[in-house]
């Protein structure tokens, strides 16, 4: 899509600038683009968060130790990339989105190849830190697909793009179970593998992706551009409650998911492997959540996001909170199962709502901060439940799902609400 004049900074935009010629890009095709270097990313990620426990036994930790660590080395992953999060949505708006996009696989396959190679924890944990500089791709590519998606298939290709990280949480530690167990590889030829691929992934984007330039092209200096971006999200009372709910969600997954290998420890895993096991758990069942999520795009088309975020919220409140109490690896599956699935819609809810109701002029800068609340709560969540995990592992789960409740009760309040210019703008879009 060939971009319009650039607005001069802090101009309003004009409505007559916009470019509505059909989009060079279609948008099934950057779709599936867009939906494997999401998997591979999540696929990488998946693998330090599921056997970050047996990484740790390998380098000589306490077994004590372990679940504290477990905790403050997830939070790691965070603090880097946060600060610099809202100038990756200006460069790609202002620059080129491809450009910043195979930015991050390529700092993907060094976080990866950096975990493969350490030796002692504190490698480990300073590999952890650079995963902070790979941040800021999602949202990009979330715009770019608004940008050339129809309206009446918009929450579905939203709904197709966001089971993808999930089905890559699943499909990584599925791999590194059988590398581990089955090949009886080293650990670190897991993470080799997923540096190979988030190479190949840049190599796709730069031969068969094409540039989605925005409709209105910002200019101005970067860095307040990208603080302007973020005093328009806060300063949107729509914008900011939607984003503190999508905090919620991630701080309670943030806050459970590094400690879901350790429930599988507590369990008796019979011939199948640790490593296996925690496949099953924190991998492969989760793929079945991720189809669950995609439907969830469909209901959201016909129902309304509002309502199937609001189902989204408690059941997966429900679910976390009573994965302490499986009793076999099979119920924690199922559990962990829906706990993804109905978190991945909760996102896809989230990112609908922002995309139908925020104005095109602030759509994009907004949608390249969707994943703000997700880096914050990276931080929050795991150091939060390093601190709770001294009262029990059980806990950690107990208080997850109670920050699950907090946000389907800002829903179902929201839902109470007058019909605003939110509403207003859902309907005259669709």
């Amino acid at each position: 899509m060939s971009a319009p004049a650039a607005q001069p900074s802090g101009a309003a935009p004009d409505p007559t600038s916009v470019d509505h010629r059909p989009p060079a890009e279609d948008w099934r095709r950057l779709l599936v683009l867009y939906w494997i270097t999401s998997l591979v990313e999540a696929l990488g990620v998946s693998q330090i968060y599921a056997f970050l426990p047996i990484r740790l036994a390998e380098m000589g930790m306490p077994q004590p130790d372990i679940p504290h660590f477990v905790g403050l080395f997830s939070s790691l992953i965070f603090v880097f990339g946060l600060p610099i999060v809202p100038l990756w949505g200006v460069w790609a708006d202002k620059y080129s989105r491809k450009a910043v996009i195979i930015r991050s696989a390529l700092v993907e396959a060094v976080v990866f190849g950096g975990v493969a190679v350490s030796q002692v924890p504190w490698q480990l944990a300073v590999s952890m830190l650079l995963v902070g500089f790979q941040l800021g791709n999602t949202g990009v590519m979330l715009a770019a697909l608004r940008d050339v998606t129809p309206r009446h298939r918009l929450g579905t290709a939203i709904a197709i793009f966001g089971a993808s990280s999930p089905i890559g949480f699943g499909v990584g530690p599925a791999i590194g179970g059988v590398m581990i167990d089955g090949l009886h590889l080293p650990a670190t030829s897991v993470y080799a593998l997923s540096a190979a691929l988030s190479l190949a992934v840049a190599v796709m984007l730069g031969l068969l992706s094409k540039e989605v330039r925005p409709d209105v092209v910002p200019s101005g200096r970067v860095v307040r551009l990208a603080f302007g971006a973020v005093r328009s999200v806060v300063a949107d009372p729509q914008v900011r409650r939607l984003f503190a709910i999508y905090g919620t969600a991630f701080l309670a997954r943030q806050m459970a998911t590094p400690f879901l290998p350790l429930l599988v420890q507590r369990l008796e895993v019979g011939s199948m492997g640790l490593a296996s096991a925690i496949a099953l758990v924190v991998g492969t069942a989760p793929i079945a959540g991720a189809v669950l999520s995609s439907s969830a795009g469909w209901a959201g088309d016909r129902l309304g996001f509002r309502p199937v975020l609001l189902v989204a919220l408690g059941g997966s409140a429900l679910t976390v909170a009573l994965m302490p109490f499986a009793w076999a690896i099979g119920p924690l599956a199922v559990a962990a199962t829906l706990f993804t699935g109905l978190n991945a819609a909760i996102g896809s809810m989230v990112f609908g709502l922002l995309a139908v109701d925020v104005p095109a002029e602030r759509r994009s800068a907004t949608l390249n901060l969707v994943y703000l609340p997700l880096y914050v709560a990276g931080i929050v969540g795991p150091a939060a439940g390093a601190v709770v995990v001294t009262a029990g592992l059980p806990v950690v789960f107990l208080v997850a799902g109670g920050v699950l409740a907090v946000g389907a009760a800002a829903v179902l309040r929201e839902r109470t609400r007058p019909a605003g210019t939110a509403a207003r703008a859902e309907i005259a879009e669709g």
